[in-house]
């Protein structure tokens, strides 16, 4: 019996990859399915990984009809066994009705991958009615993490590296890399900087755990990530008292103290 699915998780977790890897195993199989996606981060008609797989898809609008689509394919000729529906928290509330409704009565199995909740911790759309609607729902088991190390649970928008907490629920972007401990510290925000004015912000993406979400912390603005660079607080007198004590035993007589 064909089933709906819903792959969730943060960014970075391997969801593409996974949906690649799915597409392999059931073609191997002799099986055959339809690859879809909606903006992805290597562009329009494609599902890529960050590990470098790109394969071709059927781009997701927001006039896209899943059942429309499917019976115009079968009324062709073509055998479809399952479909691959990548960056499915994009996807509309109807369109997830769409795909209930072909596992349903098409009988074709439905695999969607998607990010539960967007960078204001409020479920997209897409993902809310799947997680409604699927017949299972899997967090992913590898795990995206935080600067410090612990799971990530949460995406964090940022703006040239300071986290924000408002504007458009879909805005295309990608994981930040990770902060270059060589480069300059991240000014203040509000700061001017040089071309300011002529210079387009840079808007990206950071999965962070619960703890540092609610602080707004990210990898670039944490104080903590240079503590490790900031000298121990010896003090001078300290420092003048063990080079005294390394003298007098330089000069210390070895028969001293002997009977």
């Amino acid at each position: 019996m064909a089933e709906l699915l819903f792959f969730s998780g943060t960014m970075d977790c391997g969801k593409s990859t996974l949906a690649l890897q799915m597409d392999h195993n059931h073609k191997a199989r002799g099986r055959r399915g339809i690859l879809f996606s909606s903006h992805d981060r290597a562009g329009a008609s494609m599902i890529s990984s960050r590990l470098g797989l790109q394969v071709p898809a059927v781009e997701v609008f927001p006039d896209t009809d899943f059942w429309l689509e499917l019976t115009l394919r079968q009324t062709m000729g073509a055998r479809i066994d399952y479909l691959i529906c990548d960056e499915a928290q994009f996807y509309t509330t109807d369109q997830i009705d769409q795909l209930a409704r072909i596992v349903d009565e098409m009988d074709i199995d439905v695999f969607s991958f998607g990010i539960t909740s967007d960078f204001r911790t409020r479920l997209f759309p897409g993902s809310q009615r799947l997680i409604e609607l699927a017949d299972r729902v899997q967090v992913l088991q590898v795990e995206a993490l935080c600067w410090c190390g612990k799971r990530a649970t949460h995406n964090a928008r940022t703006v040239d590296g300071v986290m924000v907490v408002e504007g458009d629920q879909m805005v295309v972007g990608d994981v930040d890399q990770p902060l270059d401990q060589d480069s300059a510290a991240t000014p203040a925000a509000g700061a001017d900087l040089p071309g300011d004015a002529d210079r387009e912000q840079a808007v990206g993406y950071e999965t962070l755990c619960r703890r540092h979400h609610m602080r707004r912390q990210t990898s670039r603005t944490s104080p903590s990530l240079y503590s490790n660079e900031v000298p121990l607080p010896f003090e001078e007198r300290t420092a003048r008292q063990v080079g005294s004590g390394a003298t007098q035993l330089q000069g210390a007589d070895p028969g001293a103290g002997g009977a």
